[in-house]
């Protein structure tokens, strides 16, 4: 019994002594896994931008920049500098998932690469700035709606061709001018009230009229150098004083 017992010993004493030499390596192991797994969520700094959807970012405590793709999520485009958030499954394939703080505040870029539609299903949208608000298109603009208004204490439109199709139209204004090489209008009906009227012809003024009839309350006059009134059938002239001469 003695001697079996003694025998045994020195087995038990070197399983012992091996499991605490693996016991480093057993530690380390998770470690590496843990590593080689997923990085979760993570701050990093923009140091570049290559485009709008490619940038190079800098992880908290990495120290090689890593690139990333930023996520259809994220709107805003970031800019070197900016703290971000980036999020994927190992270090080749980071996505910058939102913008924390940017390094410059004082501007930033809304970005799609494909149709972006703002709706609201039961309200209004508003756009308001402090400064100025530009609508740029490479294409077309158009703006459909049942009532248009417009407010502005100063305006300046500019158009190379305008084409114009409504049922009414009213002006309303204190001073008119039209300042052009030509016009033309084809009317059924004009009308015209004015307290004056003035106008002035440097060159030639013709009228062509199935009837024309002209009534003066005080005086009509008129003078040029040649004057010639001629007709076909009747020129009749009644007055109770007629001075010729």
């Amino acid at each position: 019994m003695t001697a079996r017992t003694t025998s045994a010993w020195p087995s038990t004493r070197a399983s012992m002594d091996a499991k605490d030499a693996l016991a480093p390596l057993l530690h380390k192991a998770p470690a590496a896994r843990a590593q080689a797994s997923s990085p979760g969520i993570r701050m990093a700094q923009v140091v570049a931008s290559h485009s709008d959807d490619r940038h190079d970012v800098l992880p908290a405590g990495e120290r090689r920049p890593l690139p990333c793709r930023r996520a259809a999520s994220c709107l805003l485009v970031p800019a070197p500098g900016d703290t971000v958030l980036v999020a994927g499954p190992d270090d080749d394939t980071l996505c910058l998932i939102a913008v924390i703080t940017q390094a410059d505040s004082r501007q930033a870029t809304l970005a799609v690469d494909g149709e972006l539609t703002l709706a609201s299903r039961r309200g209004g949208v508003a756009l308001r700035g402090a400064g100025a608000l530009e609508l740029q298109s490479d294409a077309a603009i158009g703006i459909r709606a049942p009532e248009w208004n417009l407010s502005a204490e100063r305006a300046q439109c500019k158009v190379s061709q305008l084409d114009y199709q409504g049922a009414e139209v009213r002006f309303s204004v204190l001073v008119s001018r039209f300042v052009g090489r030509a016009c033309e209008a084809v009317l059924d009906r004009l009308q015209l009230l004015t307290r004056s009227s003035f106008r002035v012809v440097e060159e030639t003024e013709q009228v062509r009229a199935g009837h024309i009839d002209m009534q003066s309350a005080t005086t009509l006059r008129l003078h040029a150098k040649n004057t010639l009134v001629t007709s076909t059938e009747i020129v009749k002239v009644d007055a109770e004083q007629i001075h010729m001469g």
